[in-house]
């Protein structure tokens, strides 16, 4: 295990079918966050919630063998169009559940029972982690200072992802 800072590529997609680069808060709060915290941002997109947009951008990142982490923004409600954790599960080789439980549990102490219409997930898929987050910016700074700055740390303690990152494709 290290005891130093290791930068991680960091890839933002922000699902909205609204949002541009211009209005789009929740993209940049986790942009800012992940540069403060020393990682570098690889590339950020916004496309529609559609299945097979979400799918095809994040297909893309998880094959770059230098993207170690992809986040999504939005699409995780239970509309019609909501669609992200069904573009993203399919290309899952591993769901880290213990996220998207923790995740409901800390937005409970903020937005009470309306957690239950959050569907964030993340997983690993071809050695890249994964994180599905709402589409508000409180929802974003809630899972990157509560859970993924921590996580995405080779220096937390006890354990953390960076120190399994050299054994995600053993088989």
């Amino acid at each position: 295990m290290t005891n130093s800072f290791i930068p991680l590529n960091i890839a933002v997609l922000v699902v909205s079918d609204t949002r541009t680069e211009a209005d789009d808060v929740s993209g940049k709060t986790l942009v800012e966050r992940a540069v403060t915290a020393g990682h570098q941002v690889a590339d950020k997109k916004i496309v529609p919630d559609n299945i097979y947009q979400i799918r095809a951008v994040v297909s893309r990142w998880i094959a770059d063998a230098e993207i170690n982490v992809v986040i999504t923004t939005g699409g995780t409600g239970v509309t019609g169009r909501d669609g992200t954790p069904e573009a993203v599960k399919p290309l899952l080789d591993k769901v880290l559940d213990g996220f998207g439980e923790t995740f409901r549990m800390l937005s409970y102490q903020v937005i009470l029972t309306s957690t239950i219409q959050s569907r964030a997930i993340a997983g690993v898929a071809n050695g890249t982690y994964l994180f599905c987050l709402p589409g508000s910016s409180g929802a974003c700074r809630t899972a990157w200072d509560s859970l993924i700055k921590d996580q995405l740390d080779a220096r937390t303690k006890p354990c953390n992802l960076v120190q399994l990152m050299p054994r995600l494709m053993e088989t």
